[in-house]
């Protein structure tokens, strides 16, 4: 037995919250939203996919963003995408802490943590 690769991270959001997923991860970061499966879809929430990642946003009562826990999102050109975010008034925070690799921390319109990183070539 061996792991392939990673179907989809999950992200909560408050119940009512879709619009502001929609608007982050379609409108900012260009992902695809997915079609849920009809016995999915009456839950509410949105499904995100593009570059290789998935992402399940899901409003759940009582809805605290998660400010550490997180996914780890490898990308091609980190500074493209800190530029996009910047202009889409999104925060990013450069972090120096991990060998290997440059990276930055943001978050999404609910507050979730993000990382996203490439690695360093020598």
């Amino acid at each position: 037995m061996r792991f392939e690769r990673l179907h989809h991270v999950q992200m909560l959001c408050p119940p009512g919250g879709e619009e502001q997923a929609r608007a982050f991860y379609a409108g900012v970061l260009g992902l695809d939203e997915v079609e849920k499966p009809p016995v999915l879809k009456a839950r509410g929430g949105a499904w995100f996919r593009g570059g290789g990642w998935e992402v399940h946003v899901s409003p759940v009562p009582g809805f605290v963003p998660q400010r550490k826990a997180h996914p780890g999102v490898l990308v091609d050109d980190l500074d493209a995408l800190a530029a996009t975010l910047e202009a889409a008034g999104r925060p990013v925070q450069w972090d120096p802490h991990f060998p290997g690799h440059r990276r930055f921390y943001s978050q999404d319109d609910h507050g979730n943590r993000l990382e996203f990183l490439e690695p360093v070539t020598a």
